[in-house]
């Protein structure tokens, strides 16, 4: 089988063992780019997860990553790989406010931080995204785009599993229902975030949002037995 993660900082195992997002953030990955750090990569949930089930691992999250590229990416990766064997997706979703745009043949990846860097030429439509974002209707249009892909997956016959990082879907239009492919899309205490604080874990520092070893340890406890119970496997 192979485990096919997919997600944000969370997934990508930032600042797990150092305190790098990106694997070019270290002089000795510089070549990797925006990739994980590989030590952390191997601290993250998915890889844990992955040991646990004795399968391969393809990681696709990078951090900082829009809800675009993680369906872009994933979907890429679907069509250019013959399922000869059994993959199974777990998707974790980022924060609704963000989006990837495409300038001069390079995906840029932008929030509501103020603080992303973008060539010049859109310097001005950044700074304009960041003043006017609506919360609810980025809230609206991700709740929209992420139940379409569940249902392209469905329709491919691909196994999957998607949970939330830090929002959850507050107050959307229409409330789906996801069967056991979501965990608890509309409720905050089903979070990752909240998930992991519940049960002691607290982010590296206090300026981070991200989990050290013994966070990944237990949401890879966590998935495991979500996904024995739920039969999703």
């Amino acid at each position: 089988m192979i485990l096919l993660v997919n997600g944000d900082s969370h997934s990508a195992g930032a600042e797990i063992m150092n305190p790098h997002a990106f694997a070019e953030d270290d002089p000795r990955y510089v070549h990797l780019g925006r990739q994980p750090h590989p030590d952390n990569l191997r601290e993250s949930w998915g890889y844990l997860l992955s040991r646990k089930f004795d399968s391969s691992f393809v990681c696709l999250a990078e951090s900082a990553s829009s809800n675009t590229r993680i369906i872009r990416t994933t979907r890429k990766w679907l069509d250019f790989h013959e399922l000869d064997e059994y993959v199974f997706i777990i998707v974790q979703w980022s924060t609704w406010e963000r989006e990837e745009w495409f300038i001069d043949e390079t995906f840029y990846q932008v929030n509501g931080s103020g603080v992303d860097m973008v060539p010049l030429s859109h310097q001005q439509k950044y700074k304009e995204y960041v003043s006017s974002i609506d919360w609810t209707e980025k809230t609206n249009e991700a709740h929209d785009n992420i139940w379409d892909f569940h249902q392209e997956l469905t329709e491919r016959g691909v196994r999957h599993l998607f949970f939330n990082g830090n929002n959850y879907f507050e107050s959307i239009n229409t409330i789906h229902q996801w069967g056991d492919t979501y965990i608890g899309p509309y409720d905050r205490e089903l979070t990752y975030d909240h998930i992991l604080r519940s049960q002691g874990c607290h982010p590296v520092n206090s300026e981070s949002w991200h989990f050290g070893s013994d966070g990944h340890q237990k949401y890879a406890n966590f998935l495991y037995k979500y996904i024995l119970d739920t039969n999703l496997l």
